[in-house]
């Protein structure tokens, strides 16, 4: 088991099971900057 967690091939597995297109992965980013923006807007 241990040899599988220092190679990191669990790791690997599991992004491969919860595949996300990378349009998916850049959308979720850029929605996370808009809200953070936000956060900071209404701070100031």
């Amino acid at each position: 088991k241990r040899k599988f967690e220092k190679t990191g091939v669990i790791k690997e597995l599991r992004n491969r099971q919860a595949f996300e297109k990378p349009s998916v992965a850049n959308r979720k980013k850029i929605m996370r900057a808009i809200y953070i923006q936000k956060l900071q807007q209404v701070e100031e």
